[in-house]
């Protein structure tokens, strides 16, 4: 059995501040519409979140930890809302990525184990638009210095990010983007639980 506290666990609601009907969530729901019909404030009591404004983990994403989302949809600049969620577990250990300048792990490489708040001036790249996450898991934005777009990237192999995103119903508008490419990343550690 796993321990409560380390369990994620966030409500959802109906309507703004909190009222209407309400959906206790402690792990993924890729669609809550057989929960609730609309979904505009929530709180996080334990743990982070992804949530999401189209169902099966697709659209425009925003990172929630611990703390309370009156209303959500104008903090985010959302005009849709919440219709699926995903836990981020607890990652205790290294965290390790490497990130590629072109896609399929072409052209420069280089390994991360911490933040970088610009690829730019750290490693001297103007893309990456692919990457292999061994170990954590990590936060990335389209812009410098944590800001724009983010996505959350668990281990594994993201080969193409102009795909990978075009396949996510566009991210919101983000497969119009042309050369789609993130230029910070952070990692999801204990500062954020």
């Amino acid at each position: 059995m796993a321990d409560m506290n380390m369990m994620g666990k966030i409500t959802f609601y109906e309507d703004r501040n909190f009222m209407g009907r309400s959906y206790e969530c402690m792990n993924d729901c890729s669609d809550m519409s057989s929960y609730m019909s609309r979904c505009h404030s929530c709180r996080v009591e334990r743990g982070c979140f992804m949530v999401y404004n189209r169902t099966n983990y697709m659209g425009n994403q925003y990172f929630m930890r611990r703390g309370e989302y009156a209303d959500y949809m104008s903090m985010f600049n959302w005009s849709d809302c919440i219709r699926s969620c995903r836990m981020i577990p607890m990652h205790r250990g290294s965290y390790r990525m490497r990130i590629y300048e072109r896609d399929n792990f072409g052209g420069q490489m280089h390994e991360m184990m911490d933040d970088c708040d610009n690829i730019m001036d750290r490693y001297r790249m103007n893309n990456c638009m692919s990457c292999n996450v061994m170990d954590g898991h990590w936060l990335m934005y389209d812009q410098a210095n944590y800001r724009g777009r983010m996505w959350y990237m668990r281990p594994g192999e993201y080969r193409n990010f102009n795909q990978m995103m075009g396949g996510m119903g566009g991210m919101g508008g983000m497969g119009g983007m042309g050369n789609m490419k993130f230029m910070s990343m952070r990692r999801i550690n204990d500062s954020f639980y």
